[in-house]
């Protein structure tokens, strides 16, 4: 079978050394790694989650890796949350980074900060370095401070969606003459079609491998990925301080999606901003592995994207892959 997809596509899938355009994208606390290596071997590139992969699935982080690599020889790529927290965080991931160079890895998505350093090891090696955006500003920080691509998330994403819609972020940073990779809102072959003939280069998706078979979170989260749809999707600023796209589930309504006059007070404070986002964070991370793994679905905080409207069933990776670039078959 050939594969007919655009020239850019193409282009990316050659750079990269992978079959399809598809991004398997980092999920906490969803990213396991089977999963991640399960989208790579079925012909995308996944990408491992560091506090995923360490914290909620209890992996040595480099044995993790070599865990993904004994499931798959195909590339597989980490993500790098290089926000300036705390001086312990900071010196984590960068050895998170180094240990994911020295073994092997070339494909790295950075979000939240200055791509820079990160930009500085993996070309030295190398390799690629994708930076979240979710307009101009940000994307020219990013290619300012080394990025060789953008990961451009709309409003349809799961997680801290974007402002803008598919065509819109295309349309806005298109002239800046790097590959651009759309995220959020795809999760069909009929989706990945319309982002490819857009003009991006590929597509990152996260909720649709959540209903997946390898996927480690709740049957009850996989099922309400399954039965929800476009509407069901609201932003909540009780997870993050940051609006976050989740299910609008029992618990949702009963807690509400605005943060408290507090909170909001602290969050807007020159000296308590920062201390509010560290526990906006540690509450996060706590909250969301808690939920995401409760078989019972007693406390059902799930973050998706509207890309649910697109997701009727659970399936195998490799199952998920094939449905996907479908309609990118010509059987001649």
């Amino acid at each position: 079978m050939k594969h007919d997809f655009t020239a850019a596509a193409e282009a990316f899938c050659s750079q990269l050394g992978i079959r399809y355009p598809v991004i398997g994208g980092a999920m906490y606390p969803c990213s396991n790694p089977e999963l991640t290596a399960a989208v790579s071997e079925a012909g995308g590139i996944g990408i491992l989650q560091p506090i995923s992969l360490t914290y909620v699935h209890g992996h040595d982080y480099r044995e993790g890796i070599r865990l993904m690599q004994k499931l798959t020889d195909k590339p597989i790529g980490m993500n790098a949350l290089i926000e300036k927290s705390s001086k312990k965080y900071q010196q984590r991931m960068s050895a998170w980074v180094d240990i994911a160079l020295e073994e092997g890895l070339r494909f790295f998505v950075t979000s939240l900060g200055k791509p820079d350093w990160v930009a500085e090891r993996v070309h030295a090696v190398g390799g690629l370095v994708y930076h979240d955006v979710t307009e101009m500003k940000w994307a020219r920080i990013g290619l300012d401070n080394g990025a060789d691509g953008l990961i451009c998330v709309n409003n349809r994403a799961g997680g801290h969606a974007g402002a803008g819609s598919m065509r819109e972020l295309y349309e806005e940073l298109q002239g800046l003459g790097v590959p651009l990779v759309c995220a959020g809102g795809v999760g069909d072959a009929a989706g990945l079609r319309e982002a490819l003939a857009c003009g991006y280069a590929a597509c990152q998706l996260g909720t649709r491998f959540i209903a997946s078979r390898e996927c480690r979170a709740s049957d009850s989260y996989k099922q309400a990925v399954v039965d929800a749809q476009e509407d069901d999707i609201v932003l909540s600023e009780r997870v993050t301080g940051i609006p976050v796209s989740v299910i609008n589930t029992d618990f949702i309504r009963r807690q509400g999606t605005r943060m408290g006059w507090f909170a909001r007070r602290m969050l807007s404070g020159r000296r308590t901003k920062h201390w509010m986002r560290v526990f906006y964070g540690l509450k996060s991370i706590w909250q969301l592995k808690r939920s995401s793994l409760d078989e019972k679905g007693e406390k059902d905080y799930w973050q998706a994207g509207k890309s649910v409207a697109a997701i009727d069933s659970i399936e195998t990776c490799e199952t998920i892959m094939q449905r996907l670039v479908a309609a990118e078959v010509d059987t001649e």
